[in-house]
C-alpha cells in the first residue's frame, strides 16, 4: 500500500514537531514518522527550565506531549514507528515504514542526534536524576554541589567551564594522561580554580538509588578502585547523529551529520533537514524548534515553485 503526501517529516523531537505545526498551518498536510522513541532526547530530560514560555519550568516528556497535541490540533498525521528505508533518488520521494510505503513531494529530516553514553549498569536509570549530557541544559540544578565530567575533548572542557558557574567543584575524569582538547580549551579548564582532573581514570558505575551520590572509579595507573563522591555526572564523550538511514541519499559530513547546502535544504532538492541531525554546535530544544520552523517555511517556498 502506498500513501502520498505533500511533505513527510522524519522525527518527532522539537524540530520535527515544530516543522509539522508550521507545515500544517501552511495547508501542506504533513505526515510525521515519529519513530519508536517519540519525542526525541527531551523525553529523557526531567526539568526543562530554559524553554521559553514556561516560567516555572516543565518536564521534558510533558513538553513533548504538549508539542504533539499542538500538532494534532492542526490535523498533523502520525506514524508511530521507525522508517526502515528512504529513496531520494526518485520523485516523489519514498519513505518505507513497516506496514506501507509513503511518498512525498518534500521531506524534512529531523531525526536528531544521540548521546554517546558510557553504557554503565546504572547510567540510564539515573538520567535526569544526576546523570546528564548537557551542561547548558542542566547546570543550574547543581548550584552549590560537586559534579564530575567524563571526557577529554573540547566538549568536555566546555561542559566543565559551564558547570563552574554553578557547582562548587568540577572534576574532569579522563582515561588518559593528557586531553585531546585544543590547547586553549584545555588551558582554560586546567587553570580554573574550581576544576580538578582525575587522570588515567575510568568510571565503572554510577552510585545512588534515587539520585546520583557518587561514582565507582578505576585508576588505570595504580590499578585501584574507589568510590568517588559527587552529586552529578556529565557525560561528554560526544554525540552521534541519527543518519545511518540517509547514507548515500544526502551529503553527510565526516561525523555523519547532514550537510546543508542552501538554507535548510540538503544536497537533494526537496529534502530538508532541521535540528540536531545537522546542528552539532548548539543542540538545544529551542534552537531545534527554530530550525524546524525554518525548514517548514523553506518547504512551503519550494513546493510553491515546483
Amino acid at each position: 500500500m502506498t500513501e502520498t503526501r505533500k511533505v513527510i517529516i522524519l522525527g518527532s523531537g522539537s524540530a520535527g514537531l515544530t516543522a509539522a505545526i508550521y507545515a500544517a498551518r501552511a495547508q501542506l498536510r504533513p505526515l510525521v514518522v515519529a519513530g519508536s522513541q517519540r519525542g526525541g532526547q527531551l523525553t529523557l530530560t526531567t526539568d526543562v527550565e530554559n524553554f521559553p514560555g514556561f516560567p516555572n519550568g516543565i518536564q521534558g516528556p510533558e513538553l513533548m506531549d504538549l508539542l504533539r497535541q499542538q500538532a494534532e490540533r492542526f490535523e498533523v498525521a502520525f506514524v508511530d514507528d521507525d522508517a526502515t528505508a528512504v529513496d531520494f533518488s526518485r520523485r516523489p520521494f519514498r519513505v518505507t515504514v513497516p506496514d506501507r510505503t509513503l511518498e512525498a513531494e518534500a521531506v524534512i529530516i529531523a531525526t536528531g542526534a544521540g548521546t554517546n553514553w558510557l553504557n554503565l549498569p546504572n547510567e540510564q536509570r539515573l538520567i535526569g536524576h544526576g546523570v546528564s549530557s548537557c551542561a547548558p541544559c542542566d547546570a543550574f540544578f547543581f548550584r552549590g554541589k560537586e559534579v564530575a565530567v567524563v571526557g577529554g575533548g573540547d566538549s568536555a572542557m566546555e561542559e566543565a567551564l559551564v558547570l563552574t558557574k554553578f557547582a562548587t567543584r568540577v572534576t574532569i575524569i579522563h582515561r588518559r594522561d593528557k586531553f585531546r582538547a585544543s590547547k586553549i580549551m584545555a588551558d582554560r579548564a586546567l587553570h580554573h580554580d574550581k576544576v580538578g582532573v582525575r587522570w588515567n581514570s575510568v568510571v565503572e558505575d554510577v552510585l545512588g538509588d534515587d539520585k546520583v551520590t557518587g561514582l565507582r572509579l578505576y585508576d588505570r595507573e595504580h590499578r585501584a578502585r574507589e568510590e568517588f563522591r559527587v552529586d552529578g555526572l556529565f557525560v561528554a564523550i560526544g554525540h552521534h547523529p541519527n543518519t545511518e538511514l540517509f547514507r548515500g541519499q544526502v551529503d553527510l559530513d565526516e561525523q555523519g551529520y547532514v550537510r546543508l547546502h542552501k538554507h535548510t535544504m540538503t544536497s537533494v532538492a526537496g529534502v530538508f533537514a532541521a535540528g540536531d541531525v545537522h546542528d552539532h554546535r548548539y543542540r538545544q530544544a529551542v534552537t531545534a524548534a527554530g530550525w524546524g520552523c525554518m525548514a517548514a517555511m523553506d518547504v512551503e517556498r519550494y513546493l510553491e515553485g515546483h
